[in-house]
């Protein structure tokens, strides 16, 4: 089952119990505002060129995260380090191209004690982006593949362009995926409508 929620992630996360949900895979803003020179964020260029939507999350809601969740994987967790335990194992997407105003690579932190893991996918691909930080659906298929279970509960705080509902869809795991901002919401749940519409034509 698949569950969106137009909702502050925090208002959420403080109905829950402990260990509700068996692996949170999160995108969190990563609190660089405006910052486009070397690098950085497209911030200004999000939407109404405001950046008020890029605050890195609270240390509340790192407590409340690892309290509903029994393992995490955090991209940005580089921009939270302050809030996060040490971590042997790490994940990296290699975006298989150079691209001088953004990065190569995305960094996630997470809870698994084993060996780091690289993903190779491009991030510019023929889909249709409806988010500025969107991330590819095989990537969190392989995520998914690499470090669920059957049976396990997903959540997801930032749930942005909706692609890993569309994952959780495909690979069967119940996702409930918060948004706050409500043209995104609507937006994912669109998308994901349409996805599971055409796999139902076909």
């Amino acid at each position: 089952m698949i569950e969106l929620h137009n909702i502050d992630c925090m208002d959420y996360l403080k109905t829950l119990e402990n260990n509700s949900f068996d692996l949170a895979i999160v995108d969190i803003p990563y609190g660089l505002g405006n910052k486009l020179t070397n690098g950085g964020t497209w911030a200004s260029k999000y939407k109404k060129h405001d950046a008020s939507w890029d605050i890195l999350p609270s240390k509340q809601y790192f407590i409340e995260l690892f309290r509903v969740s029994n393992n995490q994987i955090i991209f940005g967790g580089n921009y939270a380090h302050k809030y996060l335990p040490s971590n042997r194992h790490f994940i990296i997407w290699d975006k298989l191209s150079h691209m001088p105003t953004m990065a190569d690579c995305e960094y996630a932190w997470s809870s698994f004690d084993t060996n780091a893991k690289i993903f190779k996918h491009p991030r510019n691909t023929n889909v249709k982006r409806i988010h500025i930080t969107q991330k590819p659906v095989k990537l969190y298929e392989w995520l998914l593949m690499n470090y669920a279970k059957e049976g396990d509960k997903i959540l997801d705080t930032h749930l942005g362009s909706g692609s890993i509902a569309i994952a959780c869809h495909n690979l069967g795991f119940d996702l409930v995926g918060c948004e706050l901002d409500k043209e995104y919401y609507d937006a994912a749940c669109k998308r994901l409508k349409q996805h599971q519409a055409q796999l139902t034509i076909f």
